[in-house]
C-alpha cells in the first residue's frame, strides 16, 4: 500500500523578501535599533509553518519531489549569515523558537513543510557553539529518528547544496562528535549515561551527508573529508569487537558507519586483526607440536619462504602452496644460497623482485595501458590460473605484513576485489564482478571508451553507419577470436534503440567476463589472507591505499623523520640536498621515492612510516648517488656544491630503472 500524501498546512504569510531582510540589518546596525530585525527573527523560528512561509520560493506550491526542496536557500544563507552579527538577544529568541517548534507534539507522519524545516534548522551556525549542544543534540535526534522515506528527500535535497555549506554541516557534527567524546569541559554537558544517544543520532545525520555526497559525480566534498581523526584515540578494537558481536542492531558501533574512521585507524584495526588470527594461529601450531612431544621450534611461528633468485615465481607458488595453511603467520625470505637474516629488508625485495617479474609484459600475465598508466588483466585462456592467484596472495601478504607494492591497477580493481567484501561460503557464487560503467573502463582504457560515448550520443543513423553487431573480436596469441555478447548476437544489428545495452554488455564482457576466471583467481589468492570482516569498513579506494600507499607526497615531513648515517642533519651536505628536494617539481619528487624505496607513494601511516636513511657514502664525488631499496636507503657522497649534488642526483634518480635495486 501507498503511503497516503498528506495536505500540506496552509502557511501564515511570507514576511519579508530578502532584499527587504538586508535593508533592514544595514539601517540596525547604523541606527542600533535592532527591533524590526528581532521581530522578524522572533516570527520564522517560531514554528515549522513560519520556516515555511519564509524561506519557501512559493508559499502556495507543494514542492514534493525530490529534485527541489522549494526552499530559496540565498535566503536562507543571508539569514544565517546576518545572524551571527546580531545582538545575543536576537540570538537567544532563535534558539528558543527552535526548542519551541522540536518540543511540539507530534501526531501521525511528517509533512514535506516539516522536513524542509529540519533541512533548514540543520544550518544553523549557531549549532558550532558547544553551549547550543543539547538543542542541537534533540534536532538531530528527531531527524535520525524520521522514516526511511524521508530520509530518501533529505539525501536529494543535500546533495543540491553548495560545497561551502556541505562542508559546513559535515563539519559541524565532525565536531559535535569530537567533543561529546573528548569534551574540554565536561560540565557543560549532560552525563554520558544520560545523553548516549548523542552520538547516534549525529552518525545517523552524518550517513545520510555521506550518501549524498555518493550521489553526486564527481562528490560534493572528498570522502576523507568524512574522516574523523578523534577516532583514531579511542579503544578500536573494542569497537570491532562489538560490532562483530551486534552487528548493526541497537548497540551502537562506529563501525556501523565506517565513512567516520579514517584509513590509518582503519589500518590499526585490520592489523591488530590479522596479528590476532597470526597470534591464534602459531598459538594452534605449538600446541600440536606439543602434544606430538615434538621439540618447539621458533620457525613455526612464521611463514617461511625459502626460494632461488632464478626460479622466483615458480619457488614463490610452490612455497605458497605448500604452506597454505601459515599464511596469516608473519613473514620471512631467505634466498637459496644466501646468507643472511630476514629483517625486513629481504621480505621486501623479495616483494620487488616478484612483482617485477609477473608484471614484465613479456610474461603475459598483465597488459600494461600507456594511455592510463596501469595495468590490467589478460584475457587470454590458459589451462592454470594459479600465478594470478599468487599475485593476490602477494596483495593481502603486502596488506598483512605492511609492505607497500608498486602496482598499478584501476579503481576497477579494488572495486572488484571487494564484491563481495567476505568470500561466500558457496563456491559456485560468483566473485569479482561487479557493476561496471564507461567511467570504469575509462580508466584502463579511455580511448575505447571516448569511442563508445560517441557512439551513444551520434545522432545519424547507428546500424547503417557502424555496421556493427552484438558481436567483439579479441587477439589471442595471433588468432582473432569473436565472441558473441548475448545469444545470437553475431545476428542481432547495434541500432539507435539499443545501442546503451550494447554499451553495457560490451563493458561488463571486457572488465567482468572476458577475464572471470584470472579475476576469480586472484580474488581467492588475496582472501586467503586477507579473509577478516574488517575488509567490510573499506571503501574501494582505501583497500589501494592499503597496497599500494597514498600518492599524496609531504617532503617536509620526509625531512622530519629522516635518518643520518654518517651525516648530521646540519651538515653541508644534507642541507644541500633538502634544499634541492625541497624545491623539486612533483614528478622528481615521486622519482627519488621510487628510487629510494621503489615505490613513488606514501605508506598509510604517511612519511615517518617509511624509516628513511641518508647514509654518507665516502667514495668519490664523481659518483651518483646510489639506493638500498630494501631498506629505503639513500647513499650520498659528500658533494661539495648544491649544483653538483643536484646534477648527480637528477641523473641518478631519472634514469634508475633496471639499477636502483641493491
Amino acid at each position: 500500500m501507498k503511503t497516503p500524501v498528506l495536505p500540506e498546512p496552509i502557511l501564515p504569510v511570507q514576511p519579508k523578501t530578502m532584499k527587504d531582510f538586508l535593508e533592514d540589518v544595514e539601517k540596525a546596525k547604523s541606527s542600533g535599533d535592532w527591533k524590526t530585525v528581532h521581530d522578524f527573527y522572533l516570527t520564522m523560528f517560531d514554528s515549522f509553518p513560519e520556516l515555511n512561509a519564509a524561506f519557501k520560493k512559493d508559499a502556495s506550491a507543494s514542492f514534493n519531489t525530490i529534485e527541489d526542496s522549494g526552499i530559496n536557500a540565498k535566503f536562507v544563507n543571508a539569514v544565517y549569515d546576518a545572524l551571527l552579527n546580531t545582538p545575543q538577544d536576537i540570538q537567544k529568541t532563535v534558539l528558543k523558537g527552535i526548542i519551541n517548534s522540536l518540543l511540539r507534539e507530534w501526531k501521525g507522519p511528517r509533512t514535506k513543510d516539516d522536513l524542509r524545516a529540519y533541512f533548514i534548522l540543520l544550518q544553523n551556525p549557531q549549532f558550532n557553539n558547544t553551549s547550543t549542544y543539547v538543542i542541537y543534540a534533540h534536532l538531530l535526534r528527531q531527524i535520525a529518528t524520521l522514516v526511511e522515506a524521508d530520509h530518501h528527500f533529505l539525501v536529494h535535497w543535500f546533495k543540491k547544496l553548495s560545497q561551502k555549506r556541505f562542508k559546513q554541516l559535515v563539519e559541524r557534527l565532525l565536531q559535535f562528535i569530537s567533543l561529546r567524546l573528548f569534551p574540554a569541559k565536561p560540565e557543560e554537558f549532560p552525563p554520558i549515561s544520560k545523553c548516549s544517544w548523542w552520538i547516534p543520532s549525529a552518525s545517523k545525520v552524518l550517513a545520510l551527508l555521506n550518501t549524498a555526497n555518493n550521489l553526486v559525480h564527481p562528490p560534493l566534498i572528498p570522502y576523507t573529508d568524512f574522516y574523523n581523526s578523534t577516532l583514531d584515540h579511542i579503544d578500536l578494537m573494542e569497537e570491532y569487537h562489538t560490532w562483530q558481536s551486534f552487528g548493526n542492531s541497537h548497540r551502537f558501533s562506529f563501525c556501523q558507519y565506517p565513512f567516520v574512521i579514517s584509513i590509518a585507524a582503519k589500518k590499526i584495526i585490520i592489523q591488530r586483526d590479522s596479528e590476532q588470527q597470526m597470534i591464534s594461529i602459531a598459538r594452534q601450531s605449538l600446541v600440536d607440536k606439543v602434544s606430538r612431544r615434538q621439540r618447539p621450534d621458533m620457525n613455526m611461528l612464521f611463514l617461511n619462504m625459502k626460494v632461488r633468485r632464478t626460479h622466483l615465481v615458480s619457488d614463490s607458488l610452490d612455497e605458497l602452496t605448500r604452506k597454505r595453511a601459515d599464511l596469516k603467520k608473519k613473514l620471512k625470505v631467505t634466498f637459496v644460497g644466501e646468507a643472511g637474516l630476514d629483517m625486513g629488508g629481504l621480505t621486501k625485495e623479495w616483494f620487488l623482485l616478484l612483482i617485477r617479474q609477473i608484471f614484465h609484459p613479456d610474461y603475459g600475465m598483465f597488459t600494461y595501458h600507456k594511455d592510463s598508466y596501469c595495468h590490467w588483466f589478460s584475457s587470454f585462456k590458459c589451462d592454470n590460473y594459479s600465478e594470478f592467484r599468487l599475485v593476490g596472495i602477494l596483495m593481502g601478504l603486502a596488506v598483512y605484513n605492511s609492505i607497500t607494492l608498486d602496482i598499478r591497477f584501476p579503481p576497477c580493481c579494488y572495486k572488484k576485489l571487494l564484491s563481495p567484501p567476505i568470500v561466500p561460503n558457496d563456491q559456485s557464487m560468483p566473485v569479482g564482478i561487479c557493476s561496471v560503467t564507461t567511467d570504469d573502463l575509462c580508466q584502463i582504457m579511455p580511448e575505447l571508451a571516448h569511442g563508445l560515448s560517441e557512439l551513444l550520443s551520434y545522432e545519424g543513423n547507428v546500424e547503417e553507419d557502424f555496421y556493427s553487431t552484438f558481436q567483439v573480436f579479441q587477439e589471442e596469441f595471433g588468432i582473432i577470436k569473436s565472441y558473441n555478447l548475448k545469444p545470437g548476437g553475431d545476428k542481432i544489428p547495434v541500432t539507435n534503440q539499443n545501442r546503451k545495452e550494447y554499451v553495457q554488455l560490451y563493458i561488463d564482457f571486457l572488465l567482468n567476463k572476458s577475464i572471470y576466471k584470472q579475476f576469480a583467481a586472484f580474488y581467492y589468492g588475496f582472501h586467503s589472507v586477507c579473509a577478516s570482516n574488517a575488509l567490510m569498513l573499506l571503501r574501494p579506494e582505501e583497500v589501494e591505499i592499503l597496497v599500494c600507499g597514498s600518492p599524496e607526497l609531504d617532503m617536509h615531513a620526509l625531512q622530519r623523520s629522516t635518518q643520518y648515517d654518517g651525516y648530521a642533519k646540519t651538515d653541508l651536505t644534507i642541507r644541500y640536498f633538502w634544499d634541492v628536494v625541497l624545491g623539486f617539481p612533483l614528478d622528481l619528487q615521486k622519482k627519488l621515492l621510487h628510487f629510494t624505496t621503489g615505490s613513488d607513494r606514501v605508506p598509510v601511516g604517511g612519511m615517518a612510516d617509511l624509516n628513511f636513511k641518508i647514509s654518507k657514502n665516502e667514495t668519490s664525488t664523481n659518483w651518483l648517488p646510489v639506493a638500498h631499496t630494501c631498506f629505503n636507503q639513500l647513499c650520498l657522497p659528500p658533494y661539495k656544491s648544491k649544483k653538483d649534488l643536484k646534477q648527480k642526483l637528477i641523473i641518478g634518480i631519472s634514469n634508475s630503472e633496471g639499477f636502483g635495486l641493491e
